[in-house]
């Protein structure tokens, strides 16, 4: 049996999952889990062959799950598994120790296939992703550019900025300047947006 951990914020979206999943002869759901943190805890404790991790989730999310995961217990394979196909997303969860990456579209046998395919050792990653992201280039900023456009995301003034990341306020603005260079956009909000929208943050 492949022993799969699931961990989706989106209780309906996880119980379907969990539900197809199941109706696979060689399939065990050992867990279930609504957000990154859980996941992590859940990987540590039971020790599943897969764990199917979405992207977008509170607390922590699916990428930053990915990492802990594989520092944590290298013998869990991971997969994400997301409504968001962002090429960014893609670079930043193999970076992160991912085996696998689909899209919930996916085909269910396809995605059946790619969980045998991961927890046999192999990397399985959407073939329309995969182009996409070969054609998108690099992530551009640095780790520190993406703090800062997050925490841009949600407004405030450069001080507010600088308060919230333990910055002085030039260091601040010379960050969201290389930001906005780099992304070639004109303010930080559309650096944000756009940044946001290729997987970057």
């Amino acid at each position: 049996m492949i022993r799969l951990l699931l961990a989706d914020d989106q209780h309906l979206v996880r119980g379907a999952l969990a539900a197809l999943l199941a109706l696979e002869d060689d399939f065990e759901i050992v867990a279930s889990v609504p957000d990154g943190s859980s996941a992590v805890r859940a990987a540590a404790e039971l020790r599943p062959d897969v764990a199917l991790l979405d992207v977008e989730m509170p607390y922590m999310d699916g990428i930053s799950a990915t990492r802990e995961i594989c520092a944590g217990t290298p013998s869990v394979r991971v997969m994400i598994l997301t409504t968001f196909g962002r090429p960014g997303y893609l670079r930043r969860a193999m970076d992160a120790g991912a085996r696998g990456f689909m899209v919930k579209d996916a085909d269910p046998d396809r995605l059946a296939r790619a969980i045998r395919d991961v927890h046999g050792g192999r990397t399985v990653v959407d073939p329309d992703l995969a182009v996409a992201s070969l054609s998108s280039g690099a992530n551009p900023l640095t780790e520190r550019e993406a703090d800062v456009l997050r925490a841009a995301e949600a407004g405030g003034t450069v001080s507010d900025l600088a308060r919230q990341l333990h910055l002085s306020e030039g260091t601040v603005r010379n960050y969201l300047s290389a930001a906005i260079g780099k992304t070639g956009t004109r303010t930080r909000a559309e650096a944000a947006r756009l940044a946001r929208e290729n997987g970057w943050l």
